[in-house]
């Protein structure tokens, strides 16, 4: 009987065991169905015929049943069918990590109560991660770059046995530091960067004593570091970089005796860096952009781990210990812009890795030592602006694979070697302002990588190599002030990348070669003072100029008649034997009857550009004479639809109720704006955008033939909606919804309370806008479109770059704003340009005029425009300007001009600030080139902005000891940034 019982009892086993398989071969077989867009061959294994358990990614328990799923990084899409996955009663992991999973995650999830290890991070989901109470057995969270826009933190409280949670890199909004994480005492990694936490960090903190790693990066925290910090003596890696934390090291931060990796770089920390003295494990330390100051502890030179320092804009002070970096492959010192002095350490490159040597913009002394000749994996040497002497050791001027050599501002001696030749990856020599001297070996031409040549300001002679144009890569070149001689190399015509050309103050002879008028890119041209003769070739009127010096030289003959303008009048001063029927200063030249070719060429572009601004004109007349007001229909009779991207604090009705004519605040070619107040004081801008075409219709596919051409609000919605839905960047204007009806369409987003750059800079909102706001513009708003261009997945062309679409927040910070004309380039269509009528008049770019065509290097030209608007003060067209001509062309011919160079730039910036406001109007000219080809990407005028961009001068003192008893700067307390 018995054995009955226990045959039966096996039975019902086999048959309960053999139900659940075919229920979780069901469940799996339902997930593949869901992800079935994978580009990989994971499910190739996932076939009915199939054991379950031979699934690839799949882990059974020692019944059978699913235990794990592990399928991340596998190229997977779709949508997650949470609903039947936690179905499976012995799944403990589930792992869909680096994918391209997207949708919302549905409290389902609740029903998986055995997970113990959860990762969705690095997808693409949307939405608010839900409430997972009900998972207490869970010891591994990761959901970092998920795209989440909000975390339930009150779940876990329910999470005790918590050890890894990464919740960073998500768009939450923003939160004070949350209570419930340092209750969770088993943690030992917790990741909360970039998910904008606010508020200081919490006492409490010091609860978390497994952590062995701590990042709080990239947040809005406060405050100082608190002390019971010091608690975590099992930290290994503490990253609290770009916040808002002040104070000092707190006493005992010195215990943290295990820590290898700090970095708590861009903040306002002070005081001197006595505490981590006893920090003997640091691999990577960086404190750069604080405020320390005093001197480097001596022990740093004992760490024997260390391989990475960076202590780059502080106030510190005294040597640099000898021995650093001797120990272990040591691989990056960069401590410029401090008040370091002494000798460079001699053994940094000892174990033959190190990458880059930056100690820019302080007080060393003595020479380079020989030792760096052998550091053959030295990428960037840069000690500009020091006071380093002695001979340049000749093995540095050939290293292999240095990509910059900087001894700006320094008193070297001695020549530039043949060695130069090895270095075959060098892009920019810059060794002006030192006391060089002998003959440029022809041996530079070898170095076929460079870009930028600056040997300004030395003691050089003899001739230039006469094969300097296989350097095909050149872009600037500084000969200046030297001693050179012979003639200028025809080859230059050769270097078709060259946009800056200065060889002033040298004893140059012969002619100028016609060569250097077919350079395409070449902005800028000074020979000044020189022995140059013979006539001004015919070829150089072709070059579009910001720039161009002949004076002081032995030249002959016509000035071209495109270049007898007054703009370059000071140009040719000095050479007697020229002359002009235009320039009064010179003699007349013999009349020509004949209308030159040149002439001709003027008229008919004089011509064209007319007829184009009378189009534009009408253009812009007939759509603001068809502009609909919106007011006085009603909104609230409408059913709407409305999709968040941000979690919302706000009603439907609280934003209907406000779209009225009181809380308008401006109006645009693609809807009106009002200020929206909500019940909690927040406020908000919200874009109102009837759904009709330029008639007034309703606007639907039937009625309109042209729909996705011109005057398509409808679609112009739907772009602004897929673009900034999709975005996240601290320089582009969040949305954080969109309420949809049949008839019309609104767009929620963040006010910004100072209005749009052209408010500020035109309006009757007009303010003050000192130098360094102005360039903080600059730089916020070229980032934000450096994100467009180079950041997003697939390129966003915004299409209608201009002042007044940059919008200013409560600290005058930019956001780029006004996505109505956006168009996102598609990765696969093997195209680079888009077909549309877009823009604004002024800030559009003159290839507009001959096809429609448009790029990136369309939004680069209007930026251009804007950097023009905040260096001159002026809008885009003016009367001024004179008939059919735009800022650009204004600018363009005041640069010309050494006179009227200076007038050019907005009286309200301060005269020490000039220089500066020049250089950045020379980035406009490029960004303004009539060949898109010509203009630089939007990453290389960010790059640009941040190089010419000015420190606020804090202090200068001056002196009169230079060589003839004039004038001079002694010190900058804080000088220009040249920070790598």
């Amino acid at each position: 009987m018995s054995t009955a019982r226990t045959t039966l009892c096996f039975l019902c086993f086999i048959s309960i065991i053999s139900t659940i398989k075919s229920d979780d071969l069901q469940i799996l077989l339902n997930l593949k169905t869901s992800l079935q867009k994978s580009n990989g061959d994971v499910f190739d294994s996932w076939l009915s015929t199939n054991p379950i358990c031979n699934f690839i990614g799949i882990t059974c328990d020692s019944t059978g049943s699913v235990k794990e799923i592990e399928l991340s990084n596998q190229k997977l899409t779709g949508l997650l069918p949470l609903d039947s996955i936690c179905q499976l009663q012995s799944l403990d992991r589930l792992s869909f990590g680096f994918n391209s999973l997207h949708g919302t995650i549905m409290e389902d999830l609740n029903k998986c109560v055995k997970l113990q290890y959860l990762d969705l991070g690095n997808n693409l989901f949307t939405g608010s991660f839900p409430d997972v109470s009900s998972l207490s057995e869970l010891q591994y969270l990761y959901l970092n770059q998920s795209g989440f826009t909000d975390f339930p933190w009150r779940s876990l409280t329910n999470m005790t046995g918590l050890v890894s949670l990464s919740v960073g890199d998500n768009p939450f909004d923003q939160t004070p530091f949350p209570t419930e994480v340092v209750t969770l005492t088993k943690l030992n990694w917790l990741y909360m960067s970039n998910c904008s936490i606010e508020g200081t960090i919490p006492p409490e903190i010091g609860n978390l004593t497994e952590l062995v790693n701590l990042e709080l990066s990239d947040n809005y925290l406060s405050g100082e570091i608190p002390a019971e910090i010091a608690k975590l003596k099992k930290l290994w890696q503490l990253e609290i970089y770009t916040n808002n934390l002040r104070g000092k090291f707190p006493i005992g931060f010195g215990n943290l005796t295990n820590l290898m990796n700090f970095d708590a770089s861009s903040n306002y920390l002070q005081g001197d860096l006595s505490e981590l003295r006893f920090l003997s494990n640091m691999v990577t330390l960086q404190l750069f952009e604080n405020e320390f100051s005093g001197e480097i502890p001596v022990e740093f030179g004992e760490f024997k781990k260390l391989v990475n320092l960076s202590l780059y804009t502080n106030q510190l002070t005294g040597p640099l210990p000898q021995e650093i970096g001797s120990w272990a492959d040591f691989d990056y010192l960069d401590v410029s812009e401090n008040f370091l002095s002494g000798p460079i350490p001699p053994n940094m490159c000892k174990k033959g890795k190190m990458r880059g040597l930056l100690i820019l913009q302080n007080n060393f002394s003595g020479e380079i030592p020989v030792s760096y000749t052998d550091c053959a994996s030295l990428q960037r040497f840069r000690v500009k602006n020091n006071s380093l002497s002695g001979v340049v050791p000749a093995g540095i001027w050939g290293l292999p694979n240095v990509n910059i050599i900087d001894l700006t501002l320094n008193k070297f001696e001695g020549a530039i070697t043949e060695d130069i030749g090895n270095a075959k990856s060098l892009w920019q020599l810059l060794v002006g302002n030192n006391r060089l001297s002998g003959e440029l070996p022809e041996e530079i031409t070898n170095a076929t990588s460079l870009v930028a040549m600056e040997l300004n300001n030395n003691q050089f002679s003899g001739n230039i190599p006469a094969t300097i144009g296989e350097l095909k890569h050149l872009s600037s070149l500084h000969f200046q002030n030297n001693k050179f001689s012979g003639s200028l190399p025809k080859s230059l015509g050769s270097c078709h990348s060259l946009s800056d050309l200065n060889m002033a103050h040298n004893s140059l002879s012969g002619e100028i070669p016609s060569s250097l008028g077919f350079l395409p890119t070449l902005n800028s041209m000074d020979l000044s003072n020189n022995e140059l003769s013979g006539q001004i070739p015919d070829s150089l009127s072709s070059l579009r100029l910001s720039l161009l010096d002949l004076s002081s030289n032995r030249l002959a003959g016509r000035v071209p008649p495109t270049l007898s303008i007054a703009a370059y009048n000071g140009s040719f001063a000095g050479n007697p034997g020229l002359c002009s029927q235009s320039i009064q200063s010179f003699q007349k030249c013999s009349k020509d009857s004949r209308m030159s070719k040149d002439v001709r060429t003027l008229i008919v572009c004089f011509l064209l550009g007319t007829v184009m601004v009378l189009v534009s004109f009408g253009c812009f007349f007939y759509l603001k004479k068809r502009e609909k007001d919106d007011h006085g229909r009603s909104l609230k009779e409408e059913t709407w639809d409305v999709k968040s991207f941000h979690l919302l604090t706000f009603t439907e009705d609280e934003i209907l109720d406000s779209v009225k004519q009181e809380n308008l605040i401006g109006k645009g070619g693609s809807g009106n704006v009002y200020k929206v107040v909500l019940s909690n004081g927040k406020e908000l801008a919200v874009k109102h955008i009837w759904n009709t075409d330029i008639s007034g219709r309703k606007m639907t596919r039937s009625s309109s033939p042209m729909l996705g051409r011109r005057g398509s609000k409808s679609r112009e919605f739907e772009a602004e909606v897929q673009t900034l839905s999709s975005i996240r960047h601290v320089n582009v204007v969040k949305l954080y919804c969109s309420i949809t009806s049949e008839d019309s369409s609104l767009l929620v987003y963040e006010y910004m309370p100072n209005g749009s750059l052209w408010d500020k800079l035109h309006s009757s909102q007009k303010m003050e806008l000192d130098w360094e706001t102005r360039c903080e513009i600059a730089v916020g708003a070229a980032k934000g479109l450096e994100y467009l261009h180079h950041g997003c997945e697939r390129p966003v062309i915004h299409r209608d770059v201009k002042s007044s679409n940059i919008l200013l927040d409560e600290f005058l910070k930019p956001r780029i704003a006004d996505f109505g004309l956006a168009k996102i380039v598609q990765s696969n269509s093997g195209k680079d340009a888009t077909q549309a009528i877009a823009g604004t008049l002024g800030y559009i770019a003159p290839e507009y005029g001959y096809t429609y065509k448009v790029n990136e290097k369309s939004d680069v030209y209007s930026f251009g425009v804007v950097l023009m608007e905040l260096v001159t003060g002026k809008r885009p067209i003016e009367p001024a300007y004179g008939e059919n001509n735009d800022i650009v062309n204004w600018v363009c011919r005041m640069m010309k001009n050494k006179e009227s160079m200076f007038g050019v730039v907005d009286s309200r910036i301060a005269d020490g600030f000039k220089e500066y406001a020049v250089k950045m109007l020379r980035i406009a000219i490029l960004c303004t080139a009539s060949l898109p080809v010509t203009r630089p990407t939007m990453r290389s005028v960010v790059q640009m902005l941040e190089e010419a961009e000015p420190c606020k001068l804090v202090g200068i003192l001056i002196s009169k000891d230079g060589p003839n008893g004039e004038i001079q700067v002694k010190d900058m307390i804080k000088f220009c940034p040249d920070q790598d």
